[in-house]
């Protein structure tokens, strides 16, 4: 019952608080339609800039679905210079808003930005920026740390840092340089990185070390916008976090792309994603602007199946695709590839062919179950346009402990026991899985966009040195 009552208010809060949406027919107004986001203040240095429109009527009211793609025209140019190269995208989310990226290939002294709507100059167009207006490739780091962090609307904290940090109330870096490697360099691929007057040292250890190269180009990437403090730290390469709580010696720092339960890694942002980040509008495709421009059909018209596919990497994988077999109705689940479990491929074959990304959402239900470790795809799935059915998992990426179940995803055991029981609830209550996956993507549009990814390093570096009372650095030593 009390469940049932807090459903209604809900809903209620629902219904008081949404903006009332476009009538049939209406035709967006330049004057009243919203445009915002970080692309527009000069001082927001990012690989691909963004910002959004929002389409709105003569009486105010939202659209909810697509104006149609080629509504609005935006022209970026840099007053004064007649060979500017700057590559514009509008990208139209179909829920009445659009995502307007841009990747500079030069630095400019300022921008001028134009949206016009048949025309006519939308909300406050045109937007100039005031440089300089620095492009991606520019090694321009502002000095202040406490100002960048201004320009780029920063959080004043970050939790899961604060989580990460609180086992290490102080460090000795001499001391760490060479339990480290001695523990783990051998079986393990580290990288141990010392950021020193905005500069980045390497020095790796063991064998398998290509994935430095996600942290070098993010590392150096930072030291151009912003001035880093000096700091010197462990990154793990590998996938699987490595410090256990109960270690038979001194925990030390270690920096992974994954944390579990069961270990005290310092958790950062996944490569998979800051790459995306890096690449945006780059020799990528898949990134967290592009996934909202591809989200498939509308809801009422997606396929009422729950979908997956990818590699064999864990047992409940194969777990997944059994139950795929035996209910086909409910869940589309095949593997594109073997290599942990070759030898029941004749089992759980045959392969399939890659299917691409933005085609998952013709699907309604998203299927995440981890992989190696935490399947990295979760930010993609949670931007778009569909449900994510959530397997409890004792793995986390850095932003997992402000998703909430039932608000942001639908969970199901890490058993795989109950993923059944759960579509077909799914299905029995579409309002409520539709508002679920909305929740989803809003968070996804709010905490997993570049600017967030460049935040959340910065702030992991600052409490590192100041907030945590820690020295990560022997700065006499270099």
């Amino acid at each position: 019952m009390l469940r049932k009552l807090l459903s209604c208010f809900f809903l209620y809060c629902l219904c008081v608080q949404t903006p009332p949406t476009v009538l049939a027919g209406s035709a967006p107004s330049a004057a009243k339609t919203l445009v915002w986001g970080p692309g527009l203040e000069a001082n927001i240095v990012l690989p691909a800039r963004f910002f959004f429109i929002q389409a709105v009527d003569s009486g105010g009211r939202n659209f909810t679905s697509s104006p149609g793609e080629n509504t609005f025209e935006v022209k970026i140019v840099a007053p004064g210079e007649p060979f500017s190269r700057i590559w514009v995208q509008v990208l139209d989310r179909r829920d009445g808003s659009f995502l307007v990226r841009y990747r500079m290939y030069a630095s400019y002294p300022s921008l001028q930005i134009e949206i016009l709507l048949k025309g006519k100059h939308v909300a406050k167009s045109p937007f100039v920026l005031k440089g300089p207006v620095y492009h991606e490739s520019c090694d321009c780091p502002e000095p202040s740390g406490d100002v960048w962090q201004e320009h780029m609307h920063c959080p004043s904290s970050i939790p899961q840092i604060l989580r990460d940090l609180a086992p290490f109330p102080t460090v000795d870096p001499d001391r760490n340089a060479l339990d480290v490697p001695r523990r783990f360099g051998q079986r393990q691929s580290l990288c141990h990185y010392t950021i020193k007057d905005n500069k980045v040292y390497i020095k790796t250890h063991g064998e398998h070390v290509g994935f430095r190269i996600f942290m070098d180009a993010f590392l150096l990437s930072l030291t151009r916008k912003v001035k880093l403090p000096d700091v010197e730290f462990f990154v793990n390469l590998g996938d699987w976090p490595l410090e256990k709580r109960r270690p038979p010696e001194t925990v030390h720092p270690i920096f992974s792309w994954c944390g579990s339960n069961d270990t005290r890694d310092i958790v950062m942002p996944t490569y998979d994603l800051t790459e995306s980040v890096l690449e945006t509008m780059g020799r990528v495709s898949l990134d967290m602007m592009s996934v909202q421009a591809n989200t498939g059909p509308p809801w009422e018209e997606k396929n009422a199946t729950a979908f997956w596919r990818g590699r064999d990497s864990r047992k409940e994988r194969l777990e997944l695709v059994k139950l795929g077999r035996a209910h086909p109705d409910l869940i589309d689940a095949a593997f594109t590839n073997f290599f942990f479990f070759k030898h029941d491929e004749s089992l759980y074959g045959p392969l399939v062919k890659h299917v691409s990304f933005f085609d998952f959402f013709k699907f309604k239900y998203q299927v995440n179950v981890d992989g190696t470790v935490a399947a990295y795809r979760l930010p993609y799935l949670l931007a778009g346009d569909s449900v994510v059915l959530k397997q409890d998992s004792s793995y986390y990426e850095h932003f997992y402990s402000d998703l909430k179940p039932w608000e942001h995803y639908i969970p199901f055991k890490s058993d795989l026991s109950d993923l059944l029981e759960k579509i077909r609830w799914a299905r029995d209550h579409d309002e409520e899985v539709r508002r679920i996956a909305k929740s989803g993507q809003e968070f996804a549009r709010a905490h997993l966009m570049g600017d967030n990814i460049f935040c959340y390093y910065y702030k992991l570096f600052q409490v590192m040195v100041h907030g945590n009372s820690v020295l990560f650095i022997n700065v006499a030593s270099y």
